[in-house]
């Protein structure tokens, strides 16, 4: 795992014991890896997440959104999102692209998170897109530039739930929760944070 990826992983596991959730990252098996590298073809940055700081059971918590990362082992799996119908749906759209790779979901929403493989950048990184389920056609809307900033997105909305505590919050609250977010995703991804995912 490089110093960028290693930096992104480790604030997510601080703000983790910070907040007392419980979550779980383990180290995923080589063979499974490789297998993934052949079947999805997964970034070298991902891989190296993988190898080291496999999700086991990771779910980030916030006001407005939960989002759990796919482990390893059941990643293949995962891939069905674009040609399964939801539960008590009927049909998907049929413009799920293969270079899309899902590796976290919203627990609240349903909708997937996913790399977008076929745009590789130099370190051995892609993008990170979300689209919601149930629509005609699957839309994209950029979540973080890399996956080391998805990372780094979402330790920091953690950090940002943080002041907010455990209440059951109001629309009014969680657009007091957006507005302290979009600063601190401004510094970290300007992309992501004009794509208007995350506020």
């Amino acid at each position: 795992m490089d110093s960028d990826l290693a930096d992104a992983v480790n604030s997510l596991k601080q703000v983790f014991e910070r907040r007392k959730i419980p979550a779980t990252f383990g180290k995923a098996k080589p063979e499974t890896i490789d297998a993934l590298k052949k079947a999805l073809k997964i970034t070298p940055r991902f891989r190296g997440f993988l190898a080291a700081a496999n999700p086991e059971n990771v779910e980030t918590q916030t006001p407005v959104e939960r989002i759990r990362l796919i482990s390893a082992e059941l990643l293949a799996k995962a891939q069905a999102v674009g040609t399964t119908p939801p539960e008590g749906g009927t049909s998907v759209p049929a413009d799920w692209k293969p270079v899309w790779v899902v590796i976290g979901e919203s627990s609240l929403l349903g909708d997937p998170y996913f790399l977008d493989v076929s745009k590789v950048d130099p370190e051995g990184d892609c993008p990170v897109y979300t689209a919601m389920i149930g629509q005609e056609r699957w839309t994209p809307t950029l979540a973080a530039s890399s996956f080391a900033q998805f990372l780094r997105i979402l330790a920091t909305a953690m950090e940002v739930a943080d002041g907010f505590g455990d209440a059951i919050m109001d629309d009014e609250d969680e657009d007091s929760f957006r507005e302290a977010l979009g600063p601190r995703i401004k510094v970290i991804d300007t992309a992501a944070l004009r794509a208007g995912h995350w506020t």
